[in-house]
């Protein structure tokens, strides 16, 4: 039993990484590899967030629309925080108010950049279908 537990220590928080990359370094690949789950984020809100599964259509081209109309959404998703965060970086905002009690956050998601806009109201005054007047509630400083 000592053996063994020897063993399994001498292997503890190892694991093999297997990869068809022949010429590149361990290294380059042991970075591609920890920069991984950042990449798979979205795959996962299928899951998780947006609850995908199991989806219930009876034809396959159901489920490509399906899925597809998803894969637009979180597109769109990243591109709002992609552009949210570059241009926090070019203005140097480290981070923005935007938890609840006015908590900073560093790497706003898309969910709370639009949740930002939760309150925000427009409306048309239209009478004999002319717009009379137009009412819109004011930005705040965050949401500007």
């Amino acid at each position: 039993m000592t053996d063994a537990i020897e063993k399994y220590s001498r292997s503890d928080r190892t694991f093999p990484l297997i990869t068809n990359c022949i010429d590149d370094e361990v290294c380059e690949i042991l970075v591609r590899y920890k920069h991984q789950p950042m990449l798979e984020k979205r795959h996962e809100q299928l899951k998780t967030q947006y609850n995908v599964t199991p989806v219930l259509f009876k034809n396959a081209e159901r489920i490509e629309a399906f899925l597809f109309m998803y894969f637009i959404a979180m597109t769109i998703q990243a591109l709002i925080e992609r552009d949210i965060r570059m241009n926090m970086e070019k203005r140097g905002i480290a981070s923005l108010p935007i938890y609840p009690e006015g908590r900073e956050c560093s790497s706003p998601t898309a969910y709370r950049i639009l949740s930002l806009f939760d309150n925000i109201m427009l409306n048309h005054i239209i009478i004999n279908g002319r717009e009379i007047k137009r009412i819109h509630t004011d930005l705040t400083e965050v949401q500007k």
